[in-house]
């Protein structure tokens, strides 16, 4: 969670860490030349840097951080490859064990669409999309178990890393599956992934007439699109479709005004990555009558506490039905633990992620005319809630815990979302409620 940049979750353990950047693409690519080496060992200084300067825990958990940068620095000069390289760079902040402390790695000069999605259902693993037109199409079905990913077995322990690594440090061009059926039959199988080659060198500065940094335009408001708030009321019920904690108090207020013309908000944070304190203060401030203290914040320093203040006679007062799931994580995780505390509301689901920390980005760069971009997400803070605990690696079981099956996505059931309309007195069948939201897919 972060208070002005956006932290995409994603959680680096050292178990797949270690193996992965061990070994998957020393026999694909050549040995790191001088230049990208000396970058390499850049970043992974900067990556010391930032923790000495900013990592909430001055003792660093037990680890003796200096000791180990020596390690990683000597393990970098020996790297294969920039994904070998950016992997110990990863891998060096990956002791701490810390949701929100992880490397943004540079971005390639190729964009990778593998052709599905993949989500945890309790502690398993599921095909959940399909992209048409991609080579997933014709091998991949919706509610196929995926049990077997690169050659590592898959559960919600290793899940997050393992997409850390293939969509962040190594993206890789095909990717081997071994799936179950929802019969039970199991099979392997290679996906080939579809591969878009961009330019090496971008010029944002419009000077030589090149058209990068609207091509950057665009592809910013094509991801905006997929991520924009969706609603649908019926009767005495909005269902709101959440998907990021990233909006002004204006908006807030401007969705809850509709919320209060019906009795009922079923507020859907299911895939939500969580997002920037002041959205998650002033959600709360509009759902609660009363002030709130939703964690006490510990950090190197003294720090104060996050309070929601309530908008009082303007809040929200009616039913509340929250709605999360594996891929719920920080702001999307303390605002259904505040309402459970709070006891004004109900929460249905499964598990979340236990990805919970404040953290604060931080950008590098290599190079002079020629730069590249990379960055760190950094926890500034742990946040420690009203019953004394931290949610970080412990997440949010929900009051109603109901986890839709294999065959449920196969056919594009949604009984959450219907369980939580039945509580509404909303009738809505699973299949209809599968069909609310469509999922749309960001340009190839």
């Amino acid at each position: 969670m972060s208070r002005r940049s956006s932290i995409k979750t994603a959680i680096v353990v050292a178990i797949i860490l270690v193996g992965l950047c061990g070994g998957v693409l020393r026999s694909q690519q050549s040995k790191l030349d001088s230049t990208n080496l000396y970058r390499s060992r850049g970043i992974l200084r900067d990556a010391y840097d930032n923790l000495k300067k900013h990592y909430y825990d001055p003792k660093y958990h037990g680890l003796d951080i200096d000791a180990r940068y020596h390690d990683y620095d000597a393990k970098i000069q020996n790297a294969s490859s920039l994904s070998d390289a950016f992997g110990i760079v990863a891998g060096y902040l990956d002791a701490l064990n810390d949701s929100h402390t992880f490397f943004n790695p540079p971005s390639r000069p190729y964009r990778i669409d593998y052709g599905y999605r993949t989500q945890i259902f309790g502690d398993d693993c599921f095909v959940t999309r399909v992209r048409p037109g991609t080579d997933a199409e014709s091998k991949l079905h919706l509610g196929d178990q995926v049990i077997g990913y690169n050659g590592y077995p898959v559960n919600r322990a290793v899940f997050w890393k393992m997409n850390y690594y293939f969509d962040s440090l190594a993206p890789q061009k095909a990717s081997s599956l071994a799936l179950r059926d929802t019969q039970g039959q199991e099979r392997k199988i290679i996906v080939d992934a579809k591969v878009r080659e961009l330019k090496r060198v971008l010029d944002i500065t419009g000077s030589s007439g090149d058209t990068d940094i609207w091509q950057m335009v665009r592809d910013q408001e094509s991801y905006d699109h997929t991520v924009r708030q969706r609603y649908y009321e019926s009767g005495d019920v909005m269902i709101w479709k959440m998907p990021e904690f990233f909006l002004n108090d204006g908006e807030v207020d401007r969705l809850f005004g509709i919320a209060r013309k019906h009795k009922t908000l079923i507020l859907d944070l299911r895939g939500n990555p969580g997002g920037a304190i002041l959205t998650l203060e002033r959600m709360l401030g509009n759902v609660l009558d009363h002030d709130v203290k939703i964690a006490d914040r510990v950090g190197r320093k003294e720090l104060k506490a996050e309070i929601a203040k309530t908008r009082g006679n303007s809040a929200f007062s009616g039913k509340l039905i929250v709605l999360v799931d594996s891929g719920s994580a920080s702001a999307a995780e303390l605002f259904p633990r505040v309402v459970q505390l709070e006891h004004r509301g109900v929460v249905i689901g499964d598990r979340t992620m236990g990805a919970v920390m404040e953290a604060q980005g931080y950008s590098g760069s290599q190079g002079t005319d020629t730069k590249i971009f990379y960055g760190f997400s950094i926890t500034e803070a742990d946040l420690i809630m009203k019953d004394g605990k931290s949610l970080e690696h412990v997440g949010v079981t929900p009051d109603e815990l109901l986890i839709p099956t294999a065959k449920d996505l196969a056919g594009g059931r949604d009984p959450v979302l219907s369980r939580a309309a039945e509580l509404a007195g909303l009738n809505i069948e699973p299949a209809a409620a599968g069909k609310m939201f469509p999922f749309e897919w960001l340009p190839n």
